[in-house]
């Protein structure tokens, strides 16, 4: 079972050689996007590890909040696309209507 993922380009790829991944994800740029107000920020990731840890869909991508009301609020997802989607959402609740 491989546990470590890389991006080619918004593609998750499974990686089998952990000193590679390793590599891989010191340098890589892993932010689908970051968005910042007065306090806030709202900060989308590729995680380079499954954190589905039941059945079902694989979560590779993480939005979190830091700051403001919706402080440590959080959503994964399984693509760079939900990500990027779920990112903006979470922009609209927590970063527009200040």
């Amino acid at each position: 079972m491989i546990d470590q993922y890389i991006l080619d380009g918004h593609k998750v790829v499974p990686c089998d050689d952990v000193l590679e991944w390793e590599k891989w994800f010191k340098k890589a740029d892993r932010h689908v996007a970051v968005d910042t107000k007065n306090d806030v920020r709202v900060d989308t990731v590729f995680l380079g590890i499954n954190h589905s840890f039941v059945l079902g869909a694989p979560l590779f991508f993480e939005t979190r909040v830091f700051g403001g009301e919706h402080d440590d609020e959080m959503e994964q997802y399984s693509t760079w696309e939900e990500a990027a989607k779920g990112h903006q959402r979470m922009v609209k609740k927590c970063i527009e209507q200040l």
